[in-house]
């Protein structure tokens, strides 16, 4: 079975799906179904949003060029092997906190999707559900861990064991959120959902805070940490055992380092462009990264991804996999666990044909796949 065959089941069904399929249209359609706390949280990016505009204007920057009589095979298999994860498709679904914001059942509904399909999932530090909660409702199938590294040592480790005895099997720590960005849009409504306990899930549940009079004030002094530096990594090697991804790089320099302090793979982010305004365009940063450590790293991508066509992109630009994050969050506030399969389904779909329309039967070996789009593209033979 394809991933596409969901585009025909959608036309052999007859019936319109009652969440739309245009990808790039999810966040109109969800605007309606968010509070304006959530809508504010949710949607906008830090200052005055030009990190997350430069992140769309690179994918439109880049344009595919479809090769043709390829031999596409009828039956195809996007599967692949990602630090010891096997995913039916070289697509996972980012971290992001405060998942109750866009529906009551937040992280449960996505994981439950997600791992319905066999796409692994990464659970946020700052989630609505404890690590137990959601590995609970997400069974067997492969789930990774986010951790924003608190400054204290002793949660930190809690986490990491609480993290790993769930079945967490990669540990992905976020270094762009040293600080928390400038977000004019919950500066306005002075809207912070962590003062009201929103988000502090894992912490709540960890036994350092049993007995806490004012767990929110306690969770502050663990948060922000920008404290943190290149000489602090070895000590998740020494309480990790796994494989450990870092995110929030899209310096070449940090790249090398990375692989010089011996981690992974890193996630080419700019964390979707909520933390720094005025920044590189995560896609733009990405083919560098990947000429110069991937073959030392495993170099996977975030950031301003909205549709099938998009993780193409980014797939033939380096990245060995694509992490999907505000539309998943778009999917769960229009239709709760169902939003968020429709959404995955529809992604996969798109991945799957665009693909095979632009001659490939799966998702390895895309170089030249696109182009850098300019006034003379298409006019050659």
């Amino acid at each position: 079975m394809n991933f596409s065959d969901h585009q025909l089941g959608i036309y052999l069904g007859g019936k319109a799906p009652e969440i739309t399929t245009d990808l790039a249209g999810l966040e109109e359609h969800a605007r309606q179904a968010l509070s304006p706390e959530a809508l504010g949280y949710i949607v906008p990016s830090a200052g005055s949003g030009a990190t997350a505009r430069a992140n769309r204007a690179a994918f439109d920057r880049y344009r595919i060029v479809p090769r043709m009589l390829r031999g596409v095979a009828r039956e195809r298999d996007l599967s692949c092997e990602i630090l010891g994860t096997r995913m039916p498709a070289p697509l996972m679904v980012a971290p992001m906190g405060v998942q109750k914001l866009a529906h009551p059942e937040g992280e449960l509904a996505t994981v439950r999707a997600a791992a319905a399909l066999g796409v692994p999932y990464v659970h946020s530090t700052a989630a609505t559900h404890s690590f137990e909660q959601v590995a609970e409702a997400g069974g067997d199938a492969p789930r990774w861990y986010q951790l924003y590294w608190p400054t204290s040592e002793q949660v930190c480790l809690s986490f990491l064991a609480r993290a790993k005895a769930a079945g967490f099997s990669v540990l992905v720590l976020t270094l762009d959120t040293g600080l928390l960005g400038w977000r004019p849009a919950d500066l306005d409504r002075a809207f912070l959902p962590f003062l009201n306990g929103v988000g502090l899930a894992n912490y709540l549940t960890d036994p350092a805070f049993e007995g806490v009079d004012n767990p929110v004030l306690h969770w502050a002094q663990m948060f922000p940490n920008p404290g943190l530096s290149w000489d602090d990594l070895p000590f998740l090697r020494r309480h990790w055992d796994g494989p450990i991804v870092l995110k929030g790089i899209v310096s070449r320099e940090d790249a090398v380092l990375a692989a010089e302090y011996g981690m992974d793979g890193v996630i080419v982010s700019n964390h979707g462009g909520r933390q720094v305004d005025g920044g590189i365009a995560a896609l733009d940063a990405l083919p560098g990264i990947a000429d110069l450590v991937g073959d030392r790293l495993t170099v996977l991508f975030d950031s301003g991804v909205r549709t099938g066509a998009d993780a193409v992109k980014a797939l033939a630009l380096g990245a060995r996999a694509v992490l999907i994050g505000r539309p998943v969050l778009y999917g769960l506030a229009l239709g709760g666990q169902a939003g968020v399969d429709h959404v995955l389904r529809c992604l996969l779909g798109e991945l799957d044909i665009t693909l095979a329309l632009s001659g490939h039967s799966d998702a390895h070996d895309l170089r030249g796949l696109v182009s850098v789009a300019s006034s003379t593209v298409g006019l050659r033979d």
